[in-house]
C-alpha cells in the first residue's frame, strides 16, 4: 500500500491555496496580476514500456501561472497616475537595472524625475529645449522646472470686417485721443525679448479714395511716431477692397516699433532689445455693408511662465501647463511588451524582469502596434475576482480534506494487515 498519492495531494492543495492566498491578499495592489496553480499527474518509470494497467503516483505542482487580463480602472486625483488600457508594461530603472510593472502610481522627485512610490524612475523619451519629443534610446524621464522664458512677438495675424457704409473721419488730422479722429479701433498685447507685455493699437480711417483705408497704430499710448507701419514712422499704412469687398492690398507687412522711444515717453527705462520688428497679416480681412468686427486677432510672443500643472496624453506625452498660459511637452513615457509575456519573472513590488523565455523588450509608445492606450489621472486595479478566488479556496480545502482522508483509510488498511495473526 502506498500513502504517495494522497501525500502528493495535500501537498498540491497546500500550495494550491498558497497561490489563492496570495492573490487574495493582493486584492488590493495595484497593477497586481492574479496567478494560477497548474497541476499535473505523476507517474512512474516503468521499463518495460507503455501498458494500460499503470497506476499514477499522485500529483505535482506544474506551474503557477501569472494571468496578465486587464484589471479594472479607477479614476485617481493625481495627473502622473496611469493606467495601461491594454497590453503592455511601463519600463522602470532602478539604478541601472531595468524592470517592468503595470503599477501606474507615478510622482516628480527633487530632481524632477518621474518616479515610482519605491524610487525607480520612470524611463521613456525626452524633450529638447522647443518641447520636441525626441524619440530615440529610452532614458530617465526629468521634468524640466525652470520658468518657461519668454518669446517676442515675431508675427501678428488678424481678420475683421471694416463698415463700408461708414463715411471719412469729421476730423482729419489722426489723433489716438480723438475718436473723431477715426472709424474704429482694437487692441492687443505683444511681447518684447524681456517679456514685458505692450499694448499695441490699431486706428482704422476709412479714406476719400473709394474702398480705401488708413491704418494708424500706437504702442502703450504713446506717439505714433514710435510705430513704423512701413510707410515711415508715425504715417499709416493704406489698405484696399474691391468691389465684393475683399481685401486687395499684399500681406503681410512689417511693423517697427521703438521700444526706447516708448519708454520714454512713459518716463521709463527699456531693457530689452529694440527696435521690436514683427510682421503684421490682415489676410481675410473684409470691407461689407456690416458693422466693424473682429474676427480674429492673435499674436505668437508671450511672457515668461511657471510650471503650474502637468498632464499626459493617451500615447504618454507629459505636458506642462505654465502660468502664461502656454503649455510644452517635457516627456514621453514609453511601454514595452513582449513575445511571452508569462516568461517574466515577478521580483515583488508588482515588478517583472526579462527572462530567456519571456523573450526580448519590445519598446515603442503607448497606442503602437500591441501596446494599450494610458488612461492619465487613473490606476489599473488588481485583476483578482474574489468570488472566484473563494470558491476556489473551499475546492482545494475539499481536495485536501479528500486526500487526508485516502491516507487515513491507508492507515486503517495498513493497520489491519498488521493484525492478521
Amino acid at each position: 500500500m502506498s500513502f504517495q498519492q494522497g501525500l502528493s495531494g495535500l501537498n498540491a492543495a497546500s500550495k494550491g491555496l498558497d497561490v489563492v492566498g496570495n492573490n487574495v491578499a493582493n486584492a488590493s495592489s495595484v497593477g497586481f496580476k492574479a496567478s494560477s496553480a497548474h497541476f499535473a499527474d505523476v507517474y512512474a518509470n516503468s521499463l518495460g514500456g507503455a501498458g494500460g494497467s499503470n497506476i499514477g503516483i499522485g500529483t505535482k505542482l506544474a506551474a503557477v501561472v501569472q494571468q496578465f487580463s486587464q484589471g479594472n480602472i479607477t479614476a485617481t486625483e493625481n495627473p502622473l497616475d496611469l493606467a495601461i488600457n491594454g497590453g503592455g508594461f511601463f519600463r522602470l530603472s532602478d539604478s541601472g537595472t531595468i524592470n517592468y510593472t503595470r503599477n501606474g502610481q507615478f510622482q516628480v522627485d527633487k530632481d524632477g524625475y518621474v518616479v515610482t512610490t519605491g524610487g525607480q524612475r520612470v524611463t521613456g523619451y525626452g524633450a529638447d529645449a522647443n518641447g520636441n519629443i525626441v524619440a530615440s534610446a529610452p532614458v530617465d524621464i526629468q521634468l524640466s522646472t525652470t520658468d518657461l522664458p519668454p518669446r517676442e512677438t515675431s508675427a501678428i495675424g488678424a481678420v475683421l470686417n471694416l463698415d463700408s457704409r461708414l463715411n471719412p473721419p469729421v476730423t482729419a488730422t489722426f489723433s489716438a485721443s480723438d475718436a473723431t479722429s477715426f472709424n474704429n479701433s482694437t487692441s492687443l498685447s505683444i511681447y518684447d525679448t524681456l517679456g514685458n507685455p505692450h499694448v499695441l493699437s490699431f486706428y482704422f480711417i476709412k479714406t476719400a479714395v473709394p474702398n480705401g483705408w488708413d491704418i494708424y497704430a500706437t504702442v502703450d499710448g504713446t506717439s505714433e511716431n514710435n510705430v513704423d507701419l512701413g510707410a515711415g514712422a508715425g504715417n499709416p499704412v493704406a489698405i484696399a477692397f474691391d468691389t465684393s469687398g475683399q481685401l486687395t492690398t499684399a500681406m503681410p507687412y512689417n511693423v517697427s516699433v521703438d521700444l526706447n522711444q516708448v519708454a520714454i515717453d512713459l518716463g521709463q527705462v527699456n531693457g530689452a532689445n529694440t527696435p521690436l520688428n514683427f510682421t503684421t497679416d490682415f489676410s481675410g480681412t473684409s470691407q461689407f455693408g456690416a458693422p466693424f468686427g473682429v474676427n480674429t486677432l492673435a499674436q505668437d510672443g508671450f511672457t515668461s511662465g511657471r510650471l503650474s500643472g502637468l498632464a499626459v496624453t493617451s500615447d504618454g506625452v507629459i505636458s506642462g501647463r505654465y502660468t502664461n498660459g502656454q503649455t510644452r511637452d517635457l516627456g514621453q513615457v514609453v511601454l514595452a511588451d513582449f513575445p511571452n509575456a508569462n516568461g517574466l519573472k515577478p521580483i515583488g513590488d508588482t515588478q517583472w524582469v526579462e527572462t530567456a523565455q519571456s523573450g526580448p523588450a519590445l519598446v515603442s509608445t503607448a497606442g503602437s502596434g500591441t501596446l494599450g492606450l494610458l488612461q492619465p489621472s487613473a490606476v489599473e486595479n488588481a485583476n483578482v475576482d474574489l468570488t472566484a478566488e473563494l470558491v476556489d479556496m473551499i475546492t482545494l480545502q475539499r481536495m485536501y480534506q479528500a486526500n487526508a482522508q485516502t491516507i487515513k483509510t491507508q492507515d486503517a488498511l495498513l493497520q489491519t494487515l498488521v493484525n492478521l495473526r
